[in-house]
């Protein structure tokens, strides 16, 4: 597993207008600012990963989970559960990425990842400070 983090509280001007919103609000923010990071990695993974038939590019999805109080999570998640022949399911994805006895690794996730760290926090950066500014404008 691949885990990062963004943290907003060395951004001063950012950390002290989170903390003039309300509780709700601020989640809500984070939690925008934590999807659109995730995005860019999900872009760059769907773009670098091998294309046959489009099944395993499709299942590259970005999703939220319940972080403790104050926390957003995102991440990028690839669809396998289900029966092989589901449209949903791209199980295999695992052996793409890592290879086995008989198939040599095609790598996808770690290069987006390792490829567009700076992108992703500018982007959870960006679209926070525009959350806050909508919610601040109202």
């Amino acid at each position: 597993m691949i885990g990062g983090k963004l943290d907003f509280s060395g951004l001063l001007d950012l950390s002290k207008d989170l903390e003039v919103l309300s509780k709700a609000e601020s989640n809500n923010v984070l939690r925008q600012a934590t999807r659109a990071s995730a995005a860019v990695f999900r872009d760059e993974a769907r773009r670098l990963a091998p294309k046959r038939t489009g099944k395993l590019a499709r299942n590259i999805v970005v999703v939220s989970q319940r972080g403790h109080q104050g926390e957003a999570v995102a991440g990028v998640h690839v669809r396998s559960k289900g029966k092989a022949s589901n449209r949903n399911n791209a199980f295999y994805w695992r052996f793409v990425e890592l290879g086995t006895s008989d198939m040599v690794a095609i790598p996808f996730i770690r290069p987006a990842y390792d490829g567009k760290q700076e992108e992703a926090a500018r982007a959870a950066f960006d679209k926070a400070n525009a959350a806050i500014d909508k919610v601040l404008s109202k």
